[in-house]
This record gives C-alpha cells, structure tokens and sequence, in this order.
C-alpha cells in the first residue's frame, strides 16, 4: 500500500491532466461542458475514480458518460504519459451530484424557514393558559399582618 499523501498528489495530478485534455477537447460530439471536481486513487495507485459534472439537461449528462467512457482508454493513455509511476491506473468516470445535493439542500432550508415564521406566527397569537406568571411570590410581611389582623377582627365580631 502506497503512502496516502503519494495517493493525494496523484490523484491531483491526474486531476489536472485530464481535465487538460478535457479542455483541449475529444472529437466526440456528444460530450458536454464537463468539470472534474474530485478524483480519488486507491491505496495501491492501482485505480482512478474520477467525479465529474456536466452543465445542462439530464440527456447532455447521459450523452457525456457515454462519451467519458468512450474516451476511457485515450484518456488513460495520456494519463500514462504524463505520471511517474510504474502502473498506470485504470480510470472509471463517476457523475458527481453536487449540484442535485445542493439543490436539496436549499429545498430544505427554506422549507426550514417556512416552519420557523408558522411557528414565530403562532407564538406571537398565543396565551398563557392560566395566569401570565403562575409561579408563588413572596408576601410582603406587612400585607401579612394587616391581613392576619383583619381576619381576627371579623371572628370576634363573629363570636
């Protein structure tokens, strides 16, 4: 097993190659506008998988494999090129879905939104159920006496 940093360095390096290659452009019609956004090489520098996304509508991104994989053995061979190792990797293209996450992810926070100003609308209408402060307070001791004092009054008139 290769050192994980040499696997990093590759895996950029065949990054940067194949999206060059990308650029310069294949004669095949069928790809789109391509980005490589990650590849990553396994431990034993041994396979390649390349993530990339394609601008455009769902056929443009069918086409586009077809054509990335169409173009798998070119695009090796080049890499074989321009790489100093003694095995050229294999490389298999996967479609990132970065922009369909990110989208998801919008959905829901601004459903998240939408449920915090129901709830923030719901708490301002709201009222307490009993009294607005329901826990005991302290008397004061004077009110206490001239209660206490009042309620002595009113049972000796009764008695």
């Amino acid at each position: 097993m290769a050192d994980p940093a040499r696997a990093r360095k590759m895996a950029d390096r065949i990054k940067e190659i194949v999206a060059r290659r990308l650029d310069k452009g294949l004669r095949d019609p069928r790809l789109g506008f391509v980005t490589i956004t990650d590849v990553r090489v396994t431990g034993d520098l041994q396979h390649a998988s390349i993530f990339y996304t394609v601008y455009g509508t769902d056929e443009e991104r069918s086409d586009s494999a077809l054509a990335l994989k169409a173009a798998t053995g070119m695009l090796r061979t080049e890499v074989g090129r321009n790489i100093t190792a003694r095995l050229t990797p294999s490389l298999e293209f996967i479609l990132d879905a970065i922009p369909e996450n990110a989208d998801h992810i919008a959905a829901l926070l601004r459903e998240a939104r939408e449920r915090d100003a129901e709830t923030e609308a719901a708490a301002s209408a709201a009222e307490y159920a009993g009294d607005a402060d329901p826990y005991v307070k302290p008397r004061d001791f004077e009110e206490d006496e001239s209660e206490d004092d009042e309620s002595e009054a009113d049972e000796s008139k009764r008695a």
